[in-house]
């Protein structure tokens, strides 16, 4: 039964649906553009056109060249807008060669939902926290209505109202600060992460969007990553190698932003406003990775280290160091195709493939989101 669900929803949004075609605007999709919103998750190259200098392997396997994603390819919503027959997303900050007319992602590697207190070069977060993104796409939506549609580069003033606004943010505010507190500690900050993402549902509304998704967190309690670094027992380890104590924070975040978002959704009752449970996929698929043609769970593909998780937080993926007076580097392996996690934080290819199908099918969302219903889907390569 597993197997069925996951490949099933997966399956049905790979295909095209020829029926869905009379839905989408101009023959193709309801949606014009996707705005996005979020941390490396979900970032395009925004952060490295901030900070230049990521360095191969990183996009090994799609765009045979560092690509400014934290995977060997693409991402979710790379996988998106593409079957949406959208070009891919142009990071706002990068200036060089980047267009808007169909969508701009405000994503930053390291970004948190409330704002930092901490500098990039201090603590590794990002400047652009969600605030900052929601202020960006605030100027670029003033530019395009000034624009009037005669800017090459800007979408036009109807683009902005027929459009996708995803919103994928918040594990930073978990993560980054389980350093130095206790998780329990950790938790009761979380309501305040949730409030700040549907507080900026409810602004995006305010200047036009009726289309909204939030995606939820991912259980970091079986990353490679988390699982070298974070304190734990092995009475907290679940029978599929994750943390329990971790997921566990990651769940209570995850029913404060359905419950939220539902709130939010009786004040906007014209708009749509979706939950997007990534978080269901991504835990099966490091459960079963072999039911879903992968074959390592909780095994990173880039890195170091001679244990289960080929993770050292001193030599990470991509970077060489002298440790113990020789120099080690933490290299990719030859198959990323089989692995769920990349670089022991962010996922393969593979894995968010089979995400974004997932997500698009409508099974994985509240209310339902089926987006064959509103676009005619491209096959996914």
């Amino acid at each position: 039964m597993r197997i069925t669900w996951l490949a099933a929803a997966a399956a049905a949004a790979l295909c095209c649906v020829d029926a869905a075609a009379s839905a989408g605007g101009q023959g193709q999709c309801k949606f014009r553009a996707v705005f996005n919103f979020g941390d490396s998750n979900s970032d395009t190259g925004g952060f490295w056109a901030a900070f230049p200098a990521q360095q191969a392997p990183f996009g090994m396997t799609y765009f045979r060249r560092p690509a400014g994603r934290a995977s060997d390819g693409r991402l979710v919503i790379d996988f998106l807008v593409q079957a949406m027959g959208l070009p891919l997303l142009s990071p706002y900050l990068q200036s060089v060669g980047s267009d808007y007319r169909r969508g701009a992602n405000f994503a930053t590697l390291a970004s948190t939902a409330l704002q930092p207190n901490t500098s990039l070069f201090v603590t590794g977060t990002s400047p652009f926290f969600l605030g900052v993104q929601l202020n960006q796409m605030k100027e670029l939506r003033t530019k395009a209505l000034r624009s009037n549609g005669n800017n090459a580069q800007l979408p036009a003033p109807d683009v902005l109202s027929n459009s996708l606004y995803t919103i994928d943010i918040g594990q930073n505010d978990l993560t980054s600060n389980l350093g130095s507190q206790s998780i329990e500690t950790v938790k009761q900050s979380l309501p305040s992460v949730v409030s700040q993402i549907t507080s900026t549902v409810q602004e995006l509304y305010s200047i036009g969007a009726r289309n909204i998704m939030v995606f939820n967190m991912a259980p970091i309690g079986c990353y490679p990553a988390f699982l070298t670094k974070l304190p734990h027992t092995s009475n907290d380890m679940d029978g599929f190698g994750c943390m329990k104590t971790y997921n566990s924070a990651v769940t209570y975040y995850n029913e404060l932003l359905n419950t939220s978002l539902a709130e939010v959704r009786k004040k906007l009752q014209d708009a749509s406003i979706v939950y997007a449970n990534k978080h269901a996929v991504t835990l099966e698929l490091f459960r079963h990775p072999k039911a879903h043609g992968l074959k390592y769970g909780t095994k990173a593909c880039c890195g170091y280290g001679d244990g289960a998780y080929n993770f050292n937080p001193d030599v990470y993926c991509g970077s060489s160091k002298v440790l113990n007076g020789q120099t080690t580097s933490a290299k990719a392996c030859a198959d990323p195709q089989n692995y769920v996690s990349w670089d022991g934080i962010h996922g393969t290819e593979a894995a968010n493939k089979i995400i974004a199908s997932s997500l698009m099918s409508g099974s994985y969302s509240y209310p339902p989101f089926d987006l064959s219903k509103l676009c005619k889907l491209q096959p996914i390569a």
